[in-house]
């Protein structure tokens, strides 16, 4: 079956948070496109200095393509998107307009790992002169996600756009897991878990809106539904995947309340008051299951502030420069997206500055959300005094930025 674009190959992404989740998405995949070539890859490794250890195997597909993976009979030791790169490039070699899946772990965070996979390299051909991307297809059980998501007291070792690992918590992957997807296949999971597996899709509409979720039963086995697994996404077309990573990006909310499930929308373009934001956590984060956005912070105006939250764990860190008049570089290096965003909001004294999350939760109270974060930016005093006595704030969350000699 001939999916992608005229001598191009396709690539798709599976993964699932069990082994059983991810195996029945490429269950799926296979009867929709039977002649692809599965590419399942294993990473074994820590956040230790030592790179990890990767493992390929190859099953499907032709002749051809198998022989063209001639390493895949030992482990490889190094950054797991440089060796997958290379097995895709020898298969994109040895027979164009391919169909490869990649079947990754859940060790593995797909976006991250995906945009370093295809970015290009200097000298090199990138993989979109090879390939177009399908969707990712995630496969998840209710039961695990649901307690995946309320787990923040242990970390996982999770491999992406750097070599070795980096720890999150087991919240924080899960909730990167269900936002990488395209297409997500809900599973039936145990017995005890049946009861919430409509609770949990209407979750996961919330955290992924763009996303379409099937109930892994009569409705993932239409011919449609079997179709949108091997589809090229002709948002990739426009977009590499890099542009997902980036923190100043429009925020995607479901309006609407689902089995108890809401999502609410704060923006504010005046800065925040370190101090009173802290302060403010305990009225926010106890119902919030995934926070995402980008922060003004007054203590550090030129950075933007990343907000990730997935249970009661919130990361708050630096994640690049907000971009500035006459930054050549900076403008050139950003998104189309993130270009035209900036250009929609900015402002002649502040540019693209500005606040915006998304918290996704139950029973959240929209109002209450918002009033206790409107009243931790900055008031008109604190505003008019300017950068230099915004400096002086206390900054309990990112702490105090050390001073040149001028200050």
């Amino acid at each position: 079956m001939r999916v992608g674009g005229a001598g191009r190959g396709l690539v798709g992404v599976v993964s699932g948070n069990t082994p059983e989740a991810r195996g029945r998405v490429l269950d799926l995949l296979l009867r929709a496109s039977p002649d692809a070539l599965v590419l399942s890859v294993s990473v074994l490794g820590d956040a230790s200095e030592r790179y990890p250890s990767v493992q390929r195997l190859a099953s499907g597909g032709d002749e051809r393509q198998r022989a063209s993976l001639t390493s895949l009979s030992q482990a490889a030791t190094g950054d797991p998107a440089v060796i997958v790169r290379q097995d895709l490039r020898a298969i994109a070699r040895a027979a164009a307009g391919a169909h490869v899946v990649l079947a990754l772990p859940g060790n593995v965070d797909v976006v991250a790992f995906l945009a370093e996979l295809w970015r290009a390299r200097p000298g090199t051909s990138a993989l979109r002169d090879y390939f177009d991307l399908a969707p990712i297809a995630v496969g998840l059980d209710p039961g695990r996600l649901l307690r995946d998501l309320g787990c923040v007291h242990r970390a996982v070792q999770v491999f992406g756009d750097r070599p070795r690992a980096v720890p999150l918590t087991v919240a924080e992957a899960a909730a990167r897991q269900s936002e990488a997807a395209q297409v997500m296949v809900l599973g039936k999971g145990l017995e005890e878990d049946r009861g919430r597996r409509e609770g949990s899709r209407a979750l996961l509409a919330h955290l992924n809106p763009s996303a379409t979720v099937l109930f892994d039963d009569a409705e993932a086995d239409d011919d449609i539904s079997l179709m949108t697994l091997t589809r090229p996404d002709p948002r990739w077309a426009v977009a590499g995947p890099e542009d997902r990573l980036d923190v100043v990006a429009p925020a995607v909310r479901r309006c609407g309340v689902d089995h108890g499930v809401a999502s609410v929308l704060w923006r504010s373009r005046r800065p925040l008051h370190p101090e009173r934001l802290a302060e403010s956590l305990p009225r926010i984060m106890p119902s919030v299951v995934r926070g995402r956005g980008h922060l003004w912070v007054a203590t550090r105006p030129d950075a933007v502030i990343s907000w990730r939250s997935a249970g009661r764990h919130l990361e708050l860190r630096e994640a690049g420069r907000w971009l500035e008049d006459g930054d050549t570089e900076g403008w050139r290096a950003a998104s189309a997206q993130r270009r035209t965003l900036a250009s929609w909001y900015w402002d002649d004294r502040y540019g693209e500055r500005r606040n915006e999350i998304v918290f996704t939760g139950t029973e959240l109270d929209q109002d209450r959300l918002r009033t206790v974060l409107d009243a931790a930016v900055l008031d008109d005093r604190e505003l008019a005094l300017g950068e230099a006595h915004w400096a002086c704030l206390p900054d309990p969350l990112l702490g105090t930025v050390a001073r040149g000699p001028d200050g």
